[in-house]
């Protein structure tokens, strides 16, 4: 998740705040806002009568709430697909069988224009890969090199290492860093700040003349689990191999600097970059009854990193909006606009799924797009962007998962996948939830089932459940 450089951090509010503070969501009386609403001509006179969103549905919210914590189907489904298929980095063999098995399983649920819809992605394959410290003690640190990177001569790059805690130092000590390995280390703060050494990295240490860069893991808690991630290179400079070790190691060999130790290691990488190959935005829909050309869409991204087994990034997020489609079939739930669940792909390796979402679908009418990319943990509730009407009414029907503590909408909110929509005027809504461990894990090894708890998937499902459905067969569609 989170490809560096493409803005979407802004869109999840967790990111820039380890500790997801929210404030809490304003009170809007649903009268009012009925009153509101039909002064705007937003709402047909018989659905004010009616009362307002929320007690006309709040049944069929309990049904789909009820639904879906009364078993753990969706935590067994994942389990099911990260299991057999494991990792599924862009371009792989596994990506596509995950593909495939998802695709026969949509069929079996009955659901309608299951589909693959196809995508070139990049294809960056890692390869062997190492890091010894040779100075001032021999040591093999743990490491994993940064998706995108370039591989190192094949003999590996031996060198003196330079430690820095910012660009602005390294700036300042460019005349150390020539021919060395430069290692940055920059304690997490926030996602979106910290990422960036990641993302840039390479490219400061490439123009202080550096022969490889490294950083501390983007992260802010280790048990030496090294953070793997998207990298970029610049034109018009050298390209240099980037890299990625623990926080307990970087912390480490900066001691070491500061005690006037010569440090010196061995890095050692395979990486290439293939062709692009062939992939697929994976989907399928219930139909609208009556006005199925009118699209609500929500999910996550199917493909991962190369490491761990993508649970929580993002093979949740896809799960838990497919077993939120699948409850509205089995219970009945026909709504009057199409509900489109879509895992899509490559979003680690520069979103060229969501791109081509967008570009393949533009002609059709989407009313509200919703991601989850953030991990299935306990749900908060939907940061919202679009129109003030539009937000009073989503906010209205937030109070149908007060219940499951899901209620809150705040303003701000969206997703890598939809942002290409979201750029056209499609309102669009980013999944929250408790993201306090969410970086212990992301792009490590370390991401697997077991991090997940499967009551709190289930209340994943429910809150993507009752937001799509009630969007989806309100009287009166939300207003951009």
């Amino acid at each position: 998740m989170k490809w560096a450089g493409r803005g979407c951090v802004l869109l999840n509010p967790y990111w820039s705040d380890p500790l997801n503070r929210m404030p809490r969501r304003t009170s809007h009386r649903a009268p009012i806002l009925s009153v509101l609403l039909l002064g705007a001509g937003l709402l047909a006179p018989e659905f004010v009568r009616s009362q307002d969103i929320a007690d006309a549905y709040r049944d069929d919210a309990n049904r789909l709430i009820d639904a879906a914590l009364a078993n753990h189907d969706a935590y067994a489904r994942l389990g099911e697909l990260v299991d057999l298929f494991g990792h599924r980095v862009s371009g792989s063999v596994a990506l596509e069988q995950a593909i495939d098995w998802i695709m026969e399983q949509m069929e079996s649920d009955g659901l309608d224009n299951v589909r693959g819809d196809m995508v070139m992605v990049p294809h960056w394959v890692r390869g062997e890969e190492s890091l010894e410290m040779t100075l001032p003690r021999p040591r093999s640190l743990p490491m994993l090199g940064l998706g995108g990177s370039i591989a190192t001569p094949v003999g590996g790059i031996r060198a003196e290492v330079l430690v820095v805690s910012s660009f602005d130092e390294l700036e300042r000590r460019a005349d150390e860093a020539q021919g060395k390995i430069v290692l940055f280390d920059v304690p997490f703060t926030n996602y979106g700040a910290t990422v960036q050494y990641r993302s840039q990295g390479a490219i400061a240490a490439a123009r202080a003349g550096a022969a490889a860069s490294i950083i501390r893991s983007v992260t802010p808690y280790s048990q030496q689990t090294p953070h793997t991630g998207n990298m970029e290179y610049a034109d018009g400079v050298r390209r240099i191999p980037h890299a990625a070790i623990t926080v307990e190691d970087a912390e480490m060999l900066h001691r070491m600097q500061d005690r006037g130790e010569r440090i010196e290691l061995l890095l050692k990488m395979n990486a290439q970059m293939l062709p692009d190959a062939p992939s697929r935005n994976v989907m399928a829909e219930i139909i609208g009854s009556e006005f199925p050309n009118e699209v609500i869409v929500l999910g996550g991204h199917i493909d991962s990193w190369d490491v761990g087994q993508g649970a929580m990034d993002d093979a949740g997020g896809v799960v838990a909006a497919w077993e939120a489609v699948r409850l509205m079939k089995e219970l009945g739930l026909r709504p009057r606009r199409t509900v489109r669940v879509v895992g899509w792909t490559s979003e680690e390796n520069g979103g060229p799924g969501g791109s081509e979402y967008a570009r393949m679908h533009a002609h059709e009418d989407h009313v509200l797009a919703m991601e989850s990319d953030g991990g299935v943990f306990k749900p908060l509730g939907y940061g919202f962007t679009g129109s003030d009407a539009a937000f009073e009414m989503v906010t209205e029907i937030g109070t149908l998962l007060d219940r499951i503590g899901a209620g809150r909408i705040m303003r701000g909110g969206g997703g890598a996948d939809i942002g290409p929509l979201m750029r056209t005027g499609v309102p669009g809504m980013g999944f929250s939830v408790d993201g306090t461990r969410y970086f212990w894990y992301h792009h490590t090894d370390a991401d697997t089932l077991d991090k997940l708890d499967p009551d709190e998937v289930a209340l994943c499902v429910a809150t993507f459940a009752v937001m799509a459905y009630v969007v989806a067969d309100m009287p009166v569609r939300l207003p951009r």
